[in-house]
């Protein structure tokens, strides 16, 4: 699964050499010139990293990365900039940075600083139950390090299994889970997508507790 940076540079030539260094090392990148461009983007996709340049038209980075901290955007931030003032560097942590790098940058400490901050912080949101693991930064499930394909339904049931892993669900709780009072859930609605669940786990068991409801055993 690619690593997808968010890439807030107003330098165009050096964004362009960033960017091809980047893609280079397999990482997916979003590059934008200005801090609202950057946040607009925010809104529209979900990222793995902030790759951010300090002084930057519109909305600066520092401001920028603020801003997502206080709406509890938590993705990890690097900043890469030509500051080395230990206030500005401060300043910097305060607004929610996870690490800096300052120009000019070796392009092989530039990757690794980026992979260990992502390798970090993907091992904290990744949650397993056997060969079964729940990926929080992209709301995706992984059976035997392979990505399922799920409809939202089938994310959020399965979802709920693992999260009450080797204790029954009540077919109640999943129906109030899963299905709001306008939908047309119901026990055969439920078992139809226990079942297509079952296909895809060919090696975990998904126990029909008669007349209760489910348990995902791990």
């Amino acid at each position: 699964m690619s690593i997808k940076i968010l890439f807030l540079e107003d330098d165009i030539l050096l964004a362009e050499t960033i960017v091809d260094l980047l893609e280079d090392s397999e990482f997916m990148v979003t590059h934008v010139p200005n801090g609202q461009e950057a946040l607009n983007q925010t809104f529209i996709q979900k990222f793995d990293l902030y790759l951010l340049d300090i002084n930057v038209p519109l909305i600066d980075g520092i401001t920028l990365l603020k801003e997502l901290r206080e709406s509890a955007d938590d993705t990890p931030a690097i900043f890469l900039t030509s500051h080395k003032e230990k206030e500005m560097l401060k300043t910097a942590f305060l607004s929610g940075g996870d690490d800096y790098i300052t120009k000019p940058f070796d392009n092989d400490e530039l990757i690794l600083r980026i992979e260990a901050l992502t390798k970090r912080n993907k091992q904290n949101n990744v949650e397993c139950v056997g060969l079964l693991c729940h990926d929080e930064i992209h709301k995706s499930i992984l059976y035997d390090k392979k990505e399922l394909e799920l409809s939202k339904k089938e994310y959020e049931l399965l979802l709920l299994l693992m999260t009450h892993a080797n204790t029954t669900v009540p077919k109640e709780l999943i129906l109030d889970e899963l299905w709001s009072s306008s939908e047309a859930g119901s026990d055969g609605v439920v078992r139809v997508y226990i079942n297509r669940i079952k296909q895809l786990l060919p090696d975990m068991t998904i126990e029909n507790i008669r007349a209760v409801g489910y348990k995902l055993v791990s």
